[in-house]
C-alpha cells in the first residue's frame, strides 16, 4: 500500500452504530482525510467491509499483516468509534492482543493524536475499571468523548446507534494539517 497523505484510521468496534460507520467516514473524507478503516475482529459482522472499502478505496483491515505482505503506512491520527467497554479498558492497559489495539497501542507513544468516542450503556460507564481507564486515557493526551462533549450513555437497553454522535469525533479531529503524510 502507498503512502498516503492526511491518513486517519477509523478504528470501528462492535457496536450498534458501528452498521453506520460510513457517515464517519464520509464526515472525515470531507475535513480533507484520506480514511482507512480498522476493524476489531467482532466489528466485521457489524459493518458492511464492502462499502467502507469501496467508500475509502481501500480494503478493511482487522488483522495484522502477514511477513510477505508491505507494511501500512502509519496513521496521522486515530479515531475510534464507537469504542466498546473492552477496547476503552484494554486501550488504557496496553493491551494489544488484535491489529486494531495494536495500533492504538503504540500511538499515544508515536506522538500520534487519538480521538475515542466510547459507545457503552449507562451501567459500564459507571464501573471504577472505565472511569479508571477514561482517566488513564487522558492522563495520556487521548481525547475521549464521553458525556456532555461525546456520547452521552443513556440508560441500559435503550439504542445507542440512534443517537450516536458521529460528527463530534471528526469535529474532534479537525481538518488535517497540510503536508503531512
Amino acid at each position: 500500500m502507498t503512502e498516503a497523505a492526511n491518513l486517519l484510521q477509523v478504528i470501528v468496534c462492535a457496536a450498534g452504530p458501528a452498521a453506520d460507520a460510513g457517515r464517519l467516514v464520509r464526515a472525515a473524507q470531507g475535513e480533507g482525510w484520506t480514511v482507512q478503516v480498522v476493524a476489531t475482529p467482532a466489528a466485521l459482522d457489524f459493518v458492511d467491509v464492502d462499502e467502507l472499502g469501496r467508500q475509502t478505496g481501500r480494503p478493511v483491515r482487522s488483522r495484522y499483516r502477514t511477513p510477505d505482505e508491505p507494511k501500512p503506512p502509519r496513521a496521522d491520527a486515530i479515531v475510534v468509534a464507537p469504542a466498546t467497554y473492552n477496547t476503552v479498558n484494554k486501550f488504557a492497559q496496553g493491551i494489544a492482543d488484535t491489529y486494531a489495539l495494536g495500533l492504538l497501542a503504540e500511538a499515544p507513544g508515536l506522538g500520534i493524536p487519538v480521538v475515542v468516542m466510547p459507545c457503552v450503556n449507562a451501567a459500564l460507564a459507571s464501573r471504577a475499571p472505565f472511569r479508571r481507564s477514561v482517566r488513564a486515557l487522558r492522563a495520556e493526551g487521548v481525547r475521549v468523548l464521553l458525556g456532555p462533549e461525546g456520547f452521552g450513555p443513556g440508560a441500559a437497553g435503550g439504542d445507542p446507534a440512534e443517537a450516536y454522535p458521529w460528527h463530534l469525533a471528526v469535529a474532534a479531529l479537525g481538518r488535517p494539517a497540510s503536508g503531512s503524510g
